[in-house]
């Protein structure tokens, strides 16, 4: 069955173009559902695997602590696993076709207030090549609300300072233009004049504009673990990732009066109702955008 799943695997990135980032939350998807299978010998082959069996496992997963939405997104991969199973003629009929996902309801993203935001940011002070990297990066992070995908694979070419904005790719392989905000400018200016010629070493073919100690690009991986260590040297109570930031980005825009359309625009949102989850971010400002502009508030 492993075999089986890594030529799907390969089928995904391959020929239907989907991104490697796709391709490994399909792996870790189906190597849970996998595992499930061969404990206890439930299944030894996909012909073998029933209806019950798929809902024994998200069962297992739901008593395990697994949000519903992580159920959801491990019953499409075990979907188009089995779709193109039944394409490939390895089992006689699509079992998962008919199975809906369990509701996910409404779960809001977790967000810093401003000053927790201005905290994280001033904590990162100093004059070494990496504390101007980290801070240049994080005042990234939080004036274009990118994901830790694009900022990873920012080249230099995508810094257009001359008109104040960074080109991106986001999903579905769409560029967009996002302003980078005087800040952020200022701090990318100085990174690009004083640290990043230090960190590339005169290896003047490495195009990636951000680059780790060693002058190699960074991973989502290394991002992350650069914001915790960040995080923790200001003593912030809540955790926080690069998806937080981004969160940030988008809930302190629609707090101080930007239109939720430019904000869909600059995250990069197909549907606008994935950016209209922010206007229930901040109940308390909703009541006090109420109580100021409402005739009969």
């Amino acid at each position: 069955m492993r075999a089986q799943v890594e030529q799907f695997l390969d089928h995904i990135a391959y020929e239907r173009g989907l991104s490697e980032n796709t391709r490994a939350a399909y792996a870790t998807d189906l190597a849970s559902f996998i595992a499930f299978l061969e404990k206890g010998g439930k299944a030894t082959t996909f012909a073998a695997v029933t209806r019950s069996h798929v809902a024994a496992f998200l069962d297992q997963q739901r008593k395990q602590g697994f949000r519903a939405s992580t159920r959801a997104r491990r019953l499409v991969a075990i979907k188009v696993l089995f779709a193109f199973l039944a394409d490939e003629g390895v089992i006689p009929a699509d079992i998962a076709a008919l199975m809906n996902a369990p509701p996910k309801g409404r779960t809001l993203p977790r967000t810093l207030s401003e000053e927790e935001v201005a905290s994280l940011l001033a904590a990162i002070d100093g004059d070494a090549p990496l504390t101007v990297r980290d801070r240049s990066m994080l005042e990234l992070f939080y004036a274009c609300g990118l994901r830790v995908s694009e900022v990873a694979s920012l080249r230099l070419s995508d810094v257009r300072l001359d008109d104040a904005v960074i080109a991106c790719v986001g999903k579905g392989n769409k560029q967009r233009l996002v302003p980078l905000g005087a800040v952020a400018e200022a701090w990318l200016r100085r990174y690009l004049a004083e640290s990043r010629p230090r960190l590339a070493r005169g290896n003047t073919t490495q195009s990636t504009l951000y680059l780790t100690v060693r002058g190699a690009p960074f991973t989502r991986q290394g991002i992350f673990a650069m914001l915790r260590k960040r995080a923790g040297e200001a003593a912030l109570a809540r955790s926080v990732s690069p998806h937080v930031l981004r969160h940030c980005f988008a809930s302190h825009l629609l707090a101080h009066g930007a239109q939720i359309r430019a904000i869909q625009e600059m995250l990069g949102h197909a549907d606008i109702a994935t950016t209209q989850v922010y206007t229930h971010v901040d109940d308390g400002q909703a009541r006090a955008t109420h109580a100021r502009f409402h005739p009969r508030a």
